[in-house]
C-alpha cells in the first residue's frame, strides 16, 4: 500500500509540475497585441456565409491550423466550446476552403473557420505558434490569451469566469 500511495503522490506531482510549465510557455508565447479590444470582425467563412461578431457575449477567437499535431488534439475542445459559446476559428495556411471543408468533415467539427491562407490575419494578431486563443468579454476586451492544448475544462473555467 505505501508503494502504491507514493506512486500516486509522484503522479499528483508530476501533472502539477506540467501544469505550471505549460502555463509559463503559454503565458511567455502568448502574443502582445497593439490592443486589447476586439476589432470588428466581418469575415466570410468557409463555407461562404458571412459572420460578423457581435459584442455581446464572451467570445474565442481560435488560431489553428490542419498541420499542427496539438491543434489536432484540442480542435474537440473547440468543438464542444462552440456548442455553449461563440467561437471564430481561423485556420492558418491549410490549403483551399475545399480543402479545410473536408478537413471539417472528416473530423467532424462544425464550428466557424475562416481560411487565412496567406496568414494575414494570424499577422494582424501577432500569431507565431499554435493553436492560439483569445478570450474576449462581452465588451470585446481581450482577457485570456492562451498558447498551445489547452483542455475543454481549462476553457469553460476561463468563460465561466469572464460571466461573473
Amino acid at each position: 500500500m505505501g508503494k502504491l500511495k507514493g506512486f500516486i503522490k509522484e503522479i499528483i506531482i508530476g501533472a502539477v509540475l506540467i501544469f505550471i510549465l505549460s502555463n509559463i510557455i503559454s503565458y511567455v508565447r502568448k502574443p502582445v497585441l497593439e490592443s486589447n479590444t476586439l476589432p470588428t470582425l466581418n469575415v466570410t467563412l468557409i463555407d461562404g456565409r458571412v459572420y460578423t461578431h457581435k459584442k455581446a457575449k464572451p467570445f474565442v477567437l481560435h488560431f489553428w491550423a490542419t498541420w499542427c499535431p496539438t491543434c489536432k488534439l484540442e480542435a474537440a475542445n473547440i468543438e464542444h466550446i462552440s456548442s455553449k459559446y461563440e467561437v471564430l476559428s481561423i485556420a492558418v495556411n491549410s490549403g483551399t476552403d475545399a480543402e479545410l471543408k473536408q478537413y471539417m468533415k472528416e473530423n467532424d467539427l462544425t464550428f466557424n473557420v475562416v481560411n487565412d491562407a496567406e496568414g494575414r490575419w494570424s499577422k494582424r494578431f501577432k500569431v507565431e505558434a499554435f493553436p492560439t486563443t483569445f478570450i474576449y468579454d462581452a465588451k470585446g476586451v481581450l482577457l485570456f490569451t492562451e498558447v498551445g492544448y489547452t483542455t475543454t475544462a481549462g476553457l469553460l473555467a476561463r468563460l465561466k469566469m469572464i460571466e461573473l
